[in-house]
């Protein structure tokens, strides 16, 4: 028998990278986790957005904080950074999708999904300790459920479920979670900086959950390792070589080699991993459906922005997202918060501009607005006290479109572009999110005293919409003709080789899709077999037929 560095190598340690870790390292398999990001303490975020060094990530320039953001041609991604992986970032909201997405036609014919995932889905709340409905009650809840009602639409509105440890506000106490096997957590301060990083320990991230759980049963992580190469071997099993993050003259090029590799560097990363991989050959038999339907949860962030903080609002204090409604049957669109100092994000907000028209009258839009009204657009424009005067809409779809990734070479380089996939276009902009922007900014502005506006974001001037849910690309599937992953999330061809992220997702949930991750994740690791166990699952060659 082979002798390998590693039973199993695991790219990545978002939500499903961390089921991996610690339910294989539970069935007794040898664990080693890299992760690009760095390992953060609770004290080692940044205070606010503006710490760019702890804030975002760009080793290239010496930032290795949280928050990733990634360019494609047809939209501009946010994502995240760290031992923990989107966790670190995210907004801690969980809610589960519609029916429409288990029944999907890509994936739907497979299995009852909904059925299948639901006790999975019960113990990813478990393990991420979502509260139900978020418990607080403010001028932000009460404005969106306002919105929702003015646009008709106000049995929709609730409240958002979320992953938060909520105790006595800064109260340290031993783990509550898992009969003190995980760490000491504090009670939220309601301080808005959740997608900052949350300094108090209170959220619920991965690093406070299934990450420690995992390594008291043995499993390794390696903070700041990349991986650029998954190679096939001829005896089977895999070659993975990392570097070390970061732009150094000498990058600490190192291989191991491992039985099975679970790829979760989420969609961005697992689906730029995979290109390269088939383009130089180092896993010969993958799909030619990869980068075929990558998502993006047909998404917009616009929003509603006073001119001045209104007084008695309290806008940034809560967690950062708290409440969502309706617009229409597959628009969903919820609040969003950073706490006070957290600016930066501010600067990709500008005034609402007709979407579908050609971008001169969108920036001739813009443009005669400013002219028309120059000091309540620079007041608007003001990043100053931004996180306080403002909510942000974010805005969500179960619309069938699709994105189409490969690569291209681009100054001697292969990078990842973006075509127009199946389904309808992919959306610039989403007139249901400009309604409730409207909708909101008007509530605000009749709460606060103060003028308020619908905002925009830049990117949208120009056809590229935002999403912080980037998804898809190697999706589950019945056959490699019309997927990369069976439904036991093994890739067509490389049944060692498996997809546990994002990318795996087949169709568009119109809802924050963490907690579905982590469901699906948790299945497709029930069915692996205890290291040494017959493997139950059917091969793939049985699964085709």
């Amino acid at each position: 028998m082979t002798a390998f560095d590693h039973d199993v190598v695991i790219v990545g340690s978002g939500f499903g990278g961390s089921v991996a870790a610690l339910r294989l390292a539970a069935k007794g398999y040898g664990v080693h986790v890299y992760e690009a990001g760095r390992r953060f303490a609770d004290d080692d975020f940044a205070k606010t957005s503006w710490n760019l060094r702890r804030y975002l990530w760009a080793p290239a320039i010496g930032c290795y904080g949280v928050q990733r953001i990634h360019k494609l041609p047809h939209v501009m991604i946010l994502a995240g950074a760290g031992v923990g992986g989107g966790s670190l970032n995210y907004a801690n909201t969980l809610y589960e999708p519609g029916p429409a997405f288990f029944a999907d036609p890509q994936w739907g014919a497979l299995a009852d999904w909904q059925g299948e995932l639901a006790p999975h889905y019960a113990t990813a709340k478990r393990m991420l300790g979502v509260v139900p409905q978020y418990p607080h009650d403010g001028p932000v809840e009460r404005i969106m459920a306002g919105a929702a009602n003015d646009l008709g639409v106000g049995d929709t509105f609730r409240r958002a479920p979320v992953g938060v440890f909520f105790g006595k506000p800064g109260e340290t106490v031993p783990d509550p979670f898992f009969g003190g096997e995980g760490p000491d957590r504090t009670g939220c301060t309601l301080c808005g900086n959740c997608m900052v990083g949350c300094r108090v320990g209170a959220k619920n991230t991965l690093a406070k959950n299934y990450l420690p759980l995992a390594e008291r049963l043995g499993a390794t992580i390696e903070p700041l390792r990349t991986v650029t190469e998954v190679r096939a071997l001829p005896g089977g099993g895999y070659a993975v070589t990392s570097v070390r993050s970061g732009a150094t003259a000498r990058r600490d090029r190192r291989t191991v080699t491992a039985e099975q590799v679970v790829l979760a560097a989420g969609t961005w990363g697992t689906q730029q991993l995979l290109h390269r991989m088939k383009d130089s050959g180092a896993l010969p038999w993958l799909s030619d459906a990869l980068g075929r339907l990558t998502r993006t949860n047909s998404e917009a962030l616009d929003g509603a922005v006073a001119v001045s903080v209104p007084e008695g609002l309290g806008l940034a204090r809560g967690v950062a997202i708290t409440t969502s409604f309706h617009v229409d049957e597959r628009t969903h669109v919820e609040n969003v918060r950073y706490g006070p100092g957290s600016n930066l994000m501010g600067a990709l907000a500008t005034g609402l501009v007709p979407g579908g028209r050609p971008l001169p009258v969108r920036l001739g839009a813009l443009i005669g607005g400013a002219l028309r009204h120059p000091i309540t657009t620079l007041r608007l424009s003001s990043l100053r006290r931004w996180s306080e005067r403002g909510i942000i809409a974010l805005v969500m779809q179960t619309a069938d479109n699709s994105l189409t990734l490969s690569l291209r070479t681009r100054l001697g380089r292969r990078v990842l572009t973006s075509a127009q996939g199946e389904g309808e276009p992919n959306p610039s902009h989403l007139p249901g999110a400009h309604l409730a922007a409207q909708a909101i900014a008007a509530r605000m502005q009749s709460a606060g005293g103060v003028p308020a506006e619908a905002r925009g974001s830049w990117p949208e001037v120009f056809g590229i919409p935002l999403t912080a849910h980037f998804l898809g690309g190697a999706v589950v599937s019945g056959s490699p003709e019309s997927g990369v992953v069976d439904a036991y999330h093994r890739v067509w061809g490389h049944p060692g080789l498996h997809v546990v992220d994002g990318a795996a997702m087949p169709a568009n949930p119109g809802v924050n899709p963490s907690l579905t991750i982590t469901a699906m994740a948790e299945r497709a690791l029930s069915h692996w077999p205890r290291r040494g166990a017959d493997d139950a699952r059917p091969t793939q060659e049985a699964l085709l037929g």
